[in-house]
């Protein structure tokens, strides 16, 4: 009797999961799947996503995705171009990315296009009215000891939120909450502010990240040959007969 109890208590440690350690997201992060709700929340914030505003309702019509629904031919998703993908939309994309922690920033670096995104920590205010730039301006803080918060403006407008074609303008400001409720997990929040596209606010769909500890960050780049020859034998085709399905 005294054994099988024994071996109950040692199973119960065996799959305890690990406390997190204080104020450190350090190390190799994966997305969870299987949180998508809808077609339009793949590689996408998500979220209940409100009305457009007349200016986001006609960027977002003149955006052709290469994926989802609205796939059609002719796509002129930047990506397909290798332009930059942008933040948030990077953050989705079903590759890891790590997060490197020195004295007054946490690097966030990103297996697509090899990206590092900067996040300043020495209490620096966001710039009032920053240069539009692919990944935008970041500040970030620890508010307990498992929780950093990150608020970002400043992002070019030429990049989509997701794979959606949802539009953003160089005004959005974002705040991102990490919290890292154990060793291998990181539970995610994003609320998105951008009165020029959106009617209001709006928080997106919460995910998880489970941490990698063997992995490593590979060199992961789009080369324009490579996606150019793609979207001719596989996007092309697929938009084609999504354009031309009956309509339910």
């Amino acid at each position: 009797m005294r054994i099988a109890i024994l071996l109950v208590l040692l199973s119960c440690f065996a799959f305890a999961q690990a406390p997190a350690p204080k104020r450190d997201l350090s190390g190799v992060w994966g997305m969870q799947a299987g949180r998508e709700t809808s077609e339009d929340d793949k590689q996408s914030p998500g979220g209940e996503i409100p009305p457009m505003t007349a200016w986001g309702k006609a960027r977002y019509d003149l955006q052709k995705p290469g994926y989802g629904k609205r796939a059609a031919p002719g796509g002129n998703d930047p990506i397909l171009q290798c332009d930059p993908m942008g933040f948030p939309r990077i953050l989705y994309f079903p590759t890891p990315f790590e997060f490197a922690q020195i004295s007054n920033r946490v690097l966030q670096m990103f297996e697509r296009d090899h990206v590092v995104r900067e996040i300043w920590t020495d209490g620096r205010a966001l710039p009032a009215d920053p240069d539009p730039l692919w990944y935008g301006y970041s500040t970030g803080k620890w508010v307990d000891d498992t929780t950093f918060v990150v608020e970002s403006t400043g992002y070019d407008d030429r990049t989509w939120l997701g794979a959606a074609g949802f539009p953003h303008s160089e005004t959005m400001h974002l705040e991102e909450r990490y919290q890292r409720v154990d060793r291998d997990t990181i539970n995610f929040t994003l609320k998105i502010d951008d009165p020029q596209a959106y009617t209001k606010p709006w928080t997106a769909l919460p995910r998880v990240f489970k941490l990698r500890p063997r992995a490593e960050i590979r060199q992961g780049y789009c080369v324009a040959s490579e996606e150019n020859a793609f979207t001719k034998r596989i996007r092309e085709p697929g938009a084609l007969k999504t354009d031309t399905a009956p309509k339910k």
